[in-house]
């Protein structure tokens, strides 16, 4: 199989930056309402002005093309307008993970050679102002765009949201606008005229095999592409109202949710946080017709107590598998975007079925390879080509593949060739079908996110009581897989369960921590020869342990059908 400079999308090639994407679907839309958020509507047109003054600030404020600018926020609009805007003047946006540990916040960016962040004050009982402050007084003794912080040493301006007078080298909101006022739109127009779909564009923190995220740099074109593409594939009009729980920082958030929405012309729906009493009442109020939502969330909306006297009639883009598909009055599989395949690396799907594509084709399949993407099946061994329909590794290439991991050598995830290994197992068929069969590589998937065993043990490292721990993922019908970190102790030592995890939960985001903490004796642990242990024989131990106590993660309980 071989890309395609033909991309399937009708779009003129040279307006695939974020800037452009903006401003096209501005003027198709300009009175529609872009995104509702508490109480308020604002339309296409609305966007792209706030968009466009917000750009004006960050290039009074000193950004310039190639500027890292960190966006620390939540799902709200000054996340949306924060990213267009910095891809206005060619900047690169950061997004920063809202369930990161003040260290992940600051190796995010350190890594990512951040000058400028932008984040809102508070998120549900974090101070996330206040965490950094403290972390790095510092910055409350600076000048804005003169921070001097050896431990963030790139970093020169913050600006917070929701912070009513400026402290000390932080700005609030305010002040960073009123940097607007000495640029001229001709500046920013000009600078957005300069900046080519080529250009680096987001770098997204992922975890992965290692023990600290990894910084996948993007080129502007990657989230466009994909923005149109979703908004395809998805069947999504002008009439289609989205309601989300996928967070912006992640790849799916931003393509599938924000930008296919806006590509559509369509209605989106914000909530900064996930609780499903109020989540249902946003989505019955507006009428959506779209959700996305981890399995787990969509669980917990289906088993809220009001579920049955709610309206979800409005409801037709889902899952038939989905547990709402009952309460919004789904009679038939007609619509599911499942049959795909793809990855952080590849800013979302590089495989994939139209939405309303056959039930049994997309039941059975992980789609056809895109347009402008390149799959190739090889031996995960010697990297070597196999035959059509023999199961190897998944390897990629094309035009949403990333620039690169940030700060890594090419040569060390990039074949020869130029594909992507991506340690996922699968297959083409004759008929030029993926099938996904797997991972090859420890990495945990739960709740719609990637967690790296590594880095839980590595913060596991200085923990009292523990002389060794590796972390699983045990299958769970909603998260997909659940976080079960089993421990060896010390010699003498009797740790708690909860001690562990409270330690933990300092060090790690909260969709990191363990589900349960189980311990484990040496002689029940099976060692490799260099005295690791077995991931493997250490699984199925695990699994025996929660169905003999009869275990209860997320709602559902281990049992001997399990």
């Amino acid at each position: 199989m071989t890309a395609s400079s033909d991309l399937g999308l009708g779009r003129d090639p040279a307006r695939l930056t974020l800037g452009c994407f903006l401003a096209d679907v501005a003027a198709a839309h300009a009175k529609r309402t872009a995104i509702v958020f508490e109480g308020r509507s604002i339309s296409y047109r609305e966007l792209e002005r706030e968009a466009r003054e917000l750009a004006r600030a960050l290039v009074g404020a000193g950004a310039v093309k190639g500027t890292r600018v960190a966006v620390f926020m939540a799902n709200r609009p000054e996340w949306v307008l924060a990213a267009f805007a910095v891809a206005r003047f060619g900047g690169v946006l950061v997004p920063v993970n809202t369930f990161a540990t003040p260290n992940e916040r600051d190796y995010i960016l350190r890594h990512s050679d951040a000058s400028l962040l932008l984040l809102q004050r508070s998120l549900l009982d974090r101070d996330l102002l206040a965490e950094l402050l403290e972390t790095h007084p510092e910055l409350a003794e600076g000048r804005p765009g003169r921070l001097r912080c050896t431990a963030l040493p790139q970093l020169r301006r913050i600006a917070c949201l929701g912070l009513e007078a400026p402290r000390g080298g932080v700005e609030n909101w305010a002040g960073l606008l009123a940097h607007a006022s000495d640029v001229s739109e001709a500046l920013v127009d000009a600078a957005c005229a300069e900046v080519r779909p080529s250009d680096d564009g987001v770098i997204i923190y992922t975890s992965g095999t290692s023990d600290r995220p990894k910084g996948v740099l993007h080129a502007q074109r990657s989230p466009v592409i994909q923005s149109y593409r979703f908004c395809d594939y998805m069947g999504l009009s002008p009439e289609d109202r989205v309601w989300t729980a996928q967070p912006f920082f992640w790849t799916a958030g931003m393509a599938m949710s924000l930008g296919a929405t806006l590509a559509a012309g369509a209605r989106l729906l914000l909530q900064q946080t996930f609780e499903p009493g109020a989540a249902l009442d946003l989505i019955e109020s507006e009428r959506a017709t779209t959700l996305h939502a981890w399995p787990h969330q969509e669980k917990a909306l289906a088993a809220h107590e009001t579920i049955d006297a709610r309206d979800l009639s409005s409801v037709r883009k889902i899952e038939f598998s989905s547990p709402l598909a009952a309460p919004a009055g789904l009679k038939e599989d007609s619509w599911g975007v499942y049959a795909s395949y793809g990855a952080s690396e590849t800013f979302t799907i590089a495989s994939a079925l139209p939405a309303d594509a056959p039930a049994e084709i997309r039941h059975r399949t992980h789609g056809r390879p895109l347009p402008g993407m390149q799959f190739r099946i090889v031996d995960s061994e010697t990297g070597e080509p196999v035959g059509e329909d023999v199961s190897g590794e998944i390897s990629i290439k094309g035009v949403t593949l990333m620039r690169g991991y940030y700060k890594v050598e090419p040569e060390l995830y990039l074949d020869e060739a130029g594909f992507f290994r991506s340690q996922d197992g699968g297959r083409i068929d004759p008929d030029g079908y993926l099938h996904w069969t797997g991972r090859l590589s420890d990495v945990i998937k739960t709740g719609g996110a990637n967690v790296s065993p590594l880095e839980i043990e590595a913060a596991l490292a200085d923990c009292p009581g523990v002389r060794a721990g590796l972390a699983v993922g045990i299958a769970h019908p909603s998260l997909g897989e659940a976080v079960i970190l089993c421990v060896l102790p010390s010699a003498g030592a009797t740790p708690e369960e909860a001690a562990v995890r409270s330690y933990l939960r300092e060090r790690l985001g909260a969709y990191k921590l363990p589900r349960r903490v189980l311990f484990f004796s040496e002689d029940e642990i099976a060692f490799t020869g260099n005295q690791k242990i077995q991931s493997g024989p250490l699984r199925e131990a695990v699994l025996r342990r929660l169905r003999a106590e009869r275990a209860v993660i997320a709602g559902f309980e281990y049992g001997d059908e399990a």
